[in-house]
């Protein structure tokens, strides 16, 4: 009981602080749910919705989807940049097939991968500088008819 007293007072005290509590498993997704935010990508064939998480500090970013099992159709993760650049991903520790969306400081889509595969550790570059990088369930771009030059609508991106 004292053991549990004192993880109680650690995580109080560290959300007080400001700090995130250390959470696993099911605590790790009602976390992450608390933090999505709306996106949408205009495409050829309309508008597709998505909740995402943000990935903006660099532990967010270096971690990423890692060691998550799967990813709702309706879901993804925007890493988002202080200021454009070139980007490359990988899928060292990652479960699922993701398709990665690079997204230009106009919030047009610049380059993707489609389908990356889980575990490689091939980088993906993003073939020139972008403001922030979408991940998604893999396949799903391509249900969606999600193409280059499409438009991604969040607050990052100026509104156009």
């Amino acid at each position: 009981m004292a053991l549990f007293d004192d993880l109680r007072r650690r995580d109080a005290l560290r959300l007080l602080a400001g700090a995130p509590l250390a959470l696993g498993g099911a605590g790790q997704a009602l976390a992450a749910a608390s933090r999505l935010e709306p996106l949408e990508i205009i495409t050829g064939r309309g508008v597709a919705r998505f909740q995402v998480e943000i990935a903006a500090t660099k532990a967010e970013q270096r971690k990423g989807l890692m060691f998550r099992k799967s990813l709702a159709p309706d879901r993804g993760m925007l890493f988002v940049y202080t200021k454009p650049q070139r980007a490359a991903f990988w899928m060292k520790n990652t479960l699922i097939p993701l398709d990665i969306l690079y997204i230009g400081a106009d919030g047009k889509i610049l380059s993707m991968v489609r389908n990356a595969r889980p575990h490689d550790e091939t980088p993906l570059p993003s073939g020139g500088p972008v403001l922030g990088v979408l991940e998604i369930a893999g396949g799903r771009a391509g249900q969606l008819g999600v193409l280059p030059g499409d438009r991604v609508r969040h607050r990052i991106f100026p509104k156009g």
